[in-house]
């Protein structure tokens, strides 16, 4: 499972990748995490399964689902709290949530 975690410059995420790999490998669940800023998500499309934006880019939700629409690829905003504290575990299942 491929899943991109999208923000303004993809560093804050970095962080978060760290932590949901760290829960993904505990759980033995084959994941392919990682953070990319906004700007270059159109080419790193390829194998996605869920998009998940930084609560910092959720204005850009509805304008980001219209443009996946096409390639059948969930996208959501993660729960701001759950950034904040970091809690890379609920965001894995956030993203599996949506894969399923």
């Amino acid at each position: 499972m491929k899943i991109i975690l999208a923000c303004d410059a993809g560093m804050s995420t970095s962080i978060m990748v760290t932590k949901m790999k760290n829960v993904a490998d505990e759980k033995d669940i084959a994941a392919d995490i990682q953070a990319i800023p906004l700007k270059f998500l159109d080419e790193n499309l390829e194998g996605t399964d869920v998009v998940l934006l930084g609560p910092q880019m959720k204005y850009t939700l509805e304008k980001i689902q219209t443009r996946l629409a096409d390639h059948n690829i969930p996208v959501d905003v993660i729960d701001s709290l759950d950034y904040g504290m970091m809690r890379g575990d609920k965001i894995l299942e956030q993203a599996l949530r949506l894969v399923k």
